[in-house]
């Protein structure tokens, strides 16, 4: 027969794919086999999705002969055999569970049942690039094909097995004490008595959307207690308390990297181009030459390492033009603010595979090689990132989880509004510099070309006294002349840096969704577990585990906040005083131009 489900609490969906619960909702239930703590099935609104097994709870009909036919309209739905021969009990032995009040008498549907769709946590991060890819030591396996990374730390199900885990590439190697095998501890065949062990009964839910940034990130399993390996010293991560709260620790040997010197070079006999930029890191000294394809691989790899840390984007990619001066200019002023960022952050700048791209000769491939295959293998990554990241302790140290989620809220109202101001500011400083370039040099030229026009006009008048005045004229258009040149060069030392830096951040704004959602996923595994404890579900030693994992993502995420807004004010502050100076430069010239033209008329 059918299965039904009756809601414990209310639910809101937040993905695609999943329906919402109201409490003491019933639902029909389309397979009573959960995967990774999620249920499918019908809500009373004829929706049909995904809902956590944990906040429902399965109605069973009484293991009883069937009622006859005549029993009245509520079996109208019944086929006219009436239900198929009931099992021997023998061969059936559910689990014992107390039927709630009112089950048996509310009417419902026979849904047919069928296995759930495939859901797969493979990710693969972009390797491509506007540059080739085909360098001897490239070869065709991506970060998501190695062992111990991101993409295969979680079983894909497959759709023919009814939704069994198939063969994973790779699993973290132990599980904490934690009771989190809700499948494993209510098997068919294995009776589970509510009398017995009711504390470790509960579980903390699991989100079946494996493409959530808080499943990919492996911050659903550190949460949840499955992260486990051995940290060595150099991997390990400090959060320290600071005067405004956690930030991160500083680096102790703080450096910058020059990027200059941007040449267009070939190979295969001159069959394929690409651009080189010389590095010059402060603290080796030694020059290094990458292409955009390095630069773009590293991206790859931080971004994968570090859910939690915004990590710089680069400057667009393109297709076409690739070798213009001014596409190559604009460029290397976009990788010179990424690399300004990478440097100063205190995690991203003595991350391995950092100082690999910064340090390996640019001319030993095989060197080259080992260590990007090494940054590839990197069993530091998913859940297992999360344990290298050390927090502080002690009363002292304590989160105080409602200020930690106003914080973050703070935060996320920040970035938004931030965003939407960038966007505009951007918009607004590049059609400002399209008319300097265009429309402010053309109406200045003009006015420029009406002064040497009058000044044409009256040389027809031949008299001595009358040249200075005529002369005057002309300079004077050609001041306006000049002016308007100056118009359309200035965006190129005021307003283009500007933008520069907004595209910067335009892109850090646009990683920390991402970060915040890890938090906010951490933050909601806490309160499943606190109600839990207050049900009498779970043990407190439990439920504290997951508190503590949670603080240090909290920790963590507290750091990264801390770390952008010290850099933002940096930034803007240095920025901005550049861009007013340029102006007054700027202004400077045009008064200088009109001055000179002011003093041909004294000689009239």
């Amino acid at each position: 027969m059918a299965l039904r489900a009756r809601a414990l609490y209310d639910f809101r969906s937040e993905n695609p794919g999943e329906i919402s619960l109201r409490e003491h909702e019933v639902l029909s239930l389309c397979s009573e086999q959960d995967i990774e703590g999620w249920l499918e099935g019908v809500n009373s609104h004829g929706d049909r999705g995904l809902f956590p097994a944990s906040y429902v709870q399965v109605i069973r009909a009484p293991a009883a002969e069937p009622p006859a036919p005549a029993a009245g309209a509520r079996y109208a739905n019944l086929p006219p055999g009436g239900f198929e021969p009931l099992v021997p009990p023998a061969a059936f032995n559910p689990p014992l569970q107390q039927l709630p009040p009112l089950a048996a008498a509310e009417p419902f549907p026979l849904p047919t049942a069928f296995p759930p769709a495939p859901y797969s946590g493979s990710y693969q991060p972009s390797q491509g690039s506007d540059d080739d890819w085909d360098d001897d030591w490239d070869d065709t396996s991506t970060v998501a094909d190695e062992p111990g990374v991101l993409g295969s730390s979680y079983p894909d199900y497959d759709a023919a097995g009814g939704g069994g885990p198939a063969s994973a590439r790779y699993r973290l190697s132990t599980r904490s004490d934690l009771s989190l095998g809700s499948r494993s501890s209510q098997q068919p065949g294995h009776p589970h008595h509510p009398g017995g062990g009711a504390k470790s009964s509960a579980t903390v839910s699991r989100n079946l959307n494996r493409f959530s940034t808080f499943v990919k990130s492996g911050g659903e399993a550190f949460v949840l207690g499955e992260a486990s390996g051995f940290v060595k010293d150099g991997d390990k991560l400090c959060v320290v308390l600071g005067p405004w709260g956690p930030e991160w620790q500083e680096n102790p040997y703080p450096f910058q990297c020059s990027i200059e010197d941007p040449t267009k070079q070939t190979k295969f006999k001159g069959m394929k181009s690409y651009i080189a930029y010389k590095l010059v890191p402060s603290h080796t000294g030694q020059q290094v030459h990458r292409r955009y394809k390095h630069f773009d691989w590293l991206y790859g790899r931080l971004a994968e390492k570090f859910p939690v840390i915004s990590v710089p984007h680069l400057p667009e990619k393109q297709a076409t033009g690739r070798f213009e001066e001014d596409f190559i200019s604009k460029r290397r002023k976009g990788l010179a603010w990424w690399m300004d960022h990478m440097c100063s952050h205190p995690v991203l700048a003595q991350c391995d595979a950092f100082r690999h791209f910064l340090t390996c000769p640019s001319t030993d491939e095989k060197a080259w090689k080992q260590g990007k295959r090494k940054a590839e293998k990197d069993e530091m990554v998913g859940a297992n990132f999360f344990l290298t990241i050390s927090v502080p302790t002690g009363p002292a140290a304590a989160l105080d989880l409602q200020e930690v989620e106003s914080r973050v809220d703070g935060f996320k109202s920040f970035t938004k509004k931030m965003d939407e101001s960038t966007m505009q500011l951007t918009h607004t400083a590049n059609e400002f510099a399209r008319k300097q370039v265009t429309g402010f040099k053309k109406e200045y030229q003009k006015v420029g070309h009406s002064f040497k026009g009058l000044s044409q006009a009256f040389e027809l008048d031949q008299q001595a006294f009358s040249a200075n005045l005529n002369q005057a004229l002309a300079f004077t258009g050609e001041a306006y002349d000049a002016i308007g040149e100056f118009f359309a060069e200035q965006p190129r030392q005021d307003l283009d840096p500007v933008m520069d830096l907004l595209a910067l951040y335009q892109g850090h704004l646009a990683n920390f969704p991402d970060i915040i959602h890890v938090q906010k996923g951490a933050l909601t595994k806490v309160k499943e577990s606190k109600r839990h404890v207050e049900e009498g579900k779970m043990e407190v030693q439990k439920a504290d585990g997951i508190q503590d994992r949670c603080n240090i993502i909290s920790f963590a995420t507290l750091a990264e906040i801390h770390h952008f807004h010290q850099i933002r004010v940096r930034d803007f502050k240095s920025q901005m005083q550049h861009f007013l100076k340029q102006q007054i430069l700027f202004f400077q010239k045009v008064t200088e131009k009109l001055e000179e033209a002011l003093h041909k008329y004294d000689s009239v």
